[in-house]
């Protein structure tokens, strides 16, 4: 297994012949999500430190992986200190960067970087590129159900999304599995109609958070890093597809793929989540003067489980807020 902090190109791992483990999905996932976290604070990290920092390196130890690809531009700022700590406990650590400048030729070199600790050509790479592609178009096309057609919750666009980053460890099996969800999906009658809700940030560490917003009469039809992760792009290269793959650069280049899909999929409200302890909470004040007048909730979460009662308020009231807005 090669374990990774943040998306990649995967293209290379899979090229190499080797199973790709997003840590994220692989801590969000486990039922004991919540002794992870006691893990690394028993092991020193600090209270204040981002829950998915710690969540990735309890998870890493206890699965036993020992390779791991760290992003250490483009992502957490903790990152680079995960890194060396597992570093310390005899993990293999590659750095990747996204340059913040969003240059080819920076990219190209770093794409070149890890290919080569990969042992794996270009040639290889390229297939391995139009191959993935083809599994994450059955994806595109879930998302598509999802806001054109009302054929999918808010909760499978969102699981479907986020596996993409790592397709699960095997390609050939997750695209079987979306191909039966599809055929399933397009014989449903459409949901109920109700608000539309864009959700922009981080995947959330909560995990009641779509089924709640349903209970409520509003449905996700826009998951923004989630489908980011899916490369949703007619790229011409596999460098052009991750330079033009918006979660690791600026907030303005984002910014800019979450307005078209507000405007193209017709959103009543904006849920923006931040995790606590992170850099990213600042992006906040860009979001709502970019976004304003469209009503904006601001969620932040810290530990992994269901959503806090306070937290709860606060999504009523929001989509009350917009129910009212709508008569």
């Amino acid at each position: 297994m090669v374990g990774f902090t943040t998306t990649v190109p995967l293209e290379i791992i899979i090229a190499a012949g080797r199973r790709p483990v997003d840590l994220n999905n692989l801590f969000i996932s486990d039922p004991a999500c919540q002794s992870l976290l006691d893990e690394a604070e028993l092991a020193g990290f600090p209270r204040n430190c981002c829950g998915w920092i710690k969540g990735l390196y309890s998870v890493a130890r206890r699965a036993g992986i020992e390779e791991i690809v760290a992003v250490t531009e483009g992502d957490c700022s903790n990152t680079k200190a995960l890194m060396e700590v597992l570093q310390l406990q005899g993990v293999t650590t590659i750095p990747f960067a996204y340059p913040y400048d969003r240059s080819s030729a920076t990219l190209a070199h770093e794409i070149a970087k890890l290919a080569d600790h990969f042992g794996v050509s270009p040639e290889q790479t390229n297939r391995a590129w139009r191959e993935l592609n083809r599994v994450r178009r059955l994806v595109h096309e879930i998302d598509r159900l999802t806001w054109q057609e009302d054929l999918v919750t808010g909760q499978e666009n969102h699981l479907w999304q986020v596996s993409t980053s790592d397709l699960n460890g095997d390609p050939e099996t997750f695209a079987g599995q979306a191909a039966v969800f599809l055929d399933e999906a397009r014989r449903r009658p459409p949901l109920k109609a109700g608000l539309r809700l864009a959700y922009i940030g981080v995947p959330p560490i909560f995990t009641d958070l779509y089924a709640t917003l349903e209970s409520l009469g509003a449905r996700v039809v826009f998951n923004e890093t989630q489908r980011q992760f899916s490369m949703p792009y007619a790229a011409e290269s596999l460098i052009d597809q991750y330079r033009r793959y918006t979660y690791p650069y600026d907030i303005f280049t984002r910014l800019a793929d979450i307005e078209e899909e507000i405007a193209r999929r017709r959103i009543d409200g904006v849920i923006h989540y931040v995790q606590s302890f992170c850099f990213r909470q600042i992006e906040d004040l860009i979001v709502r003067q970019r976004l304003a007048p469209l009503p904006i909730l601001t969620l932040e979460g810290d530990r992994p489980g269901p959503l806090d009662a306070r937290t709860r308020i606060r999504l009523e009231g929001f989509v009350e807020l917009l129910k009212g807005r709508r008569r």
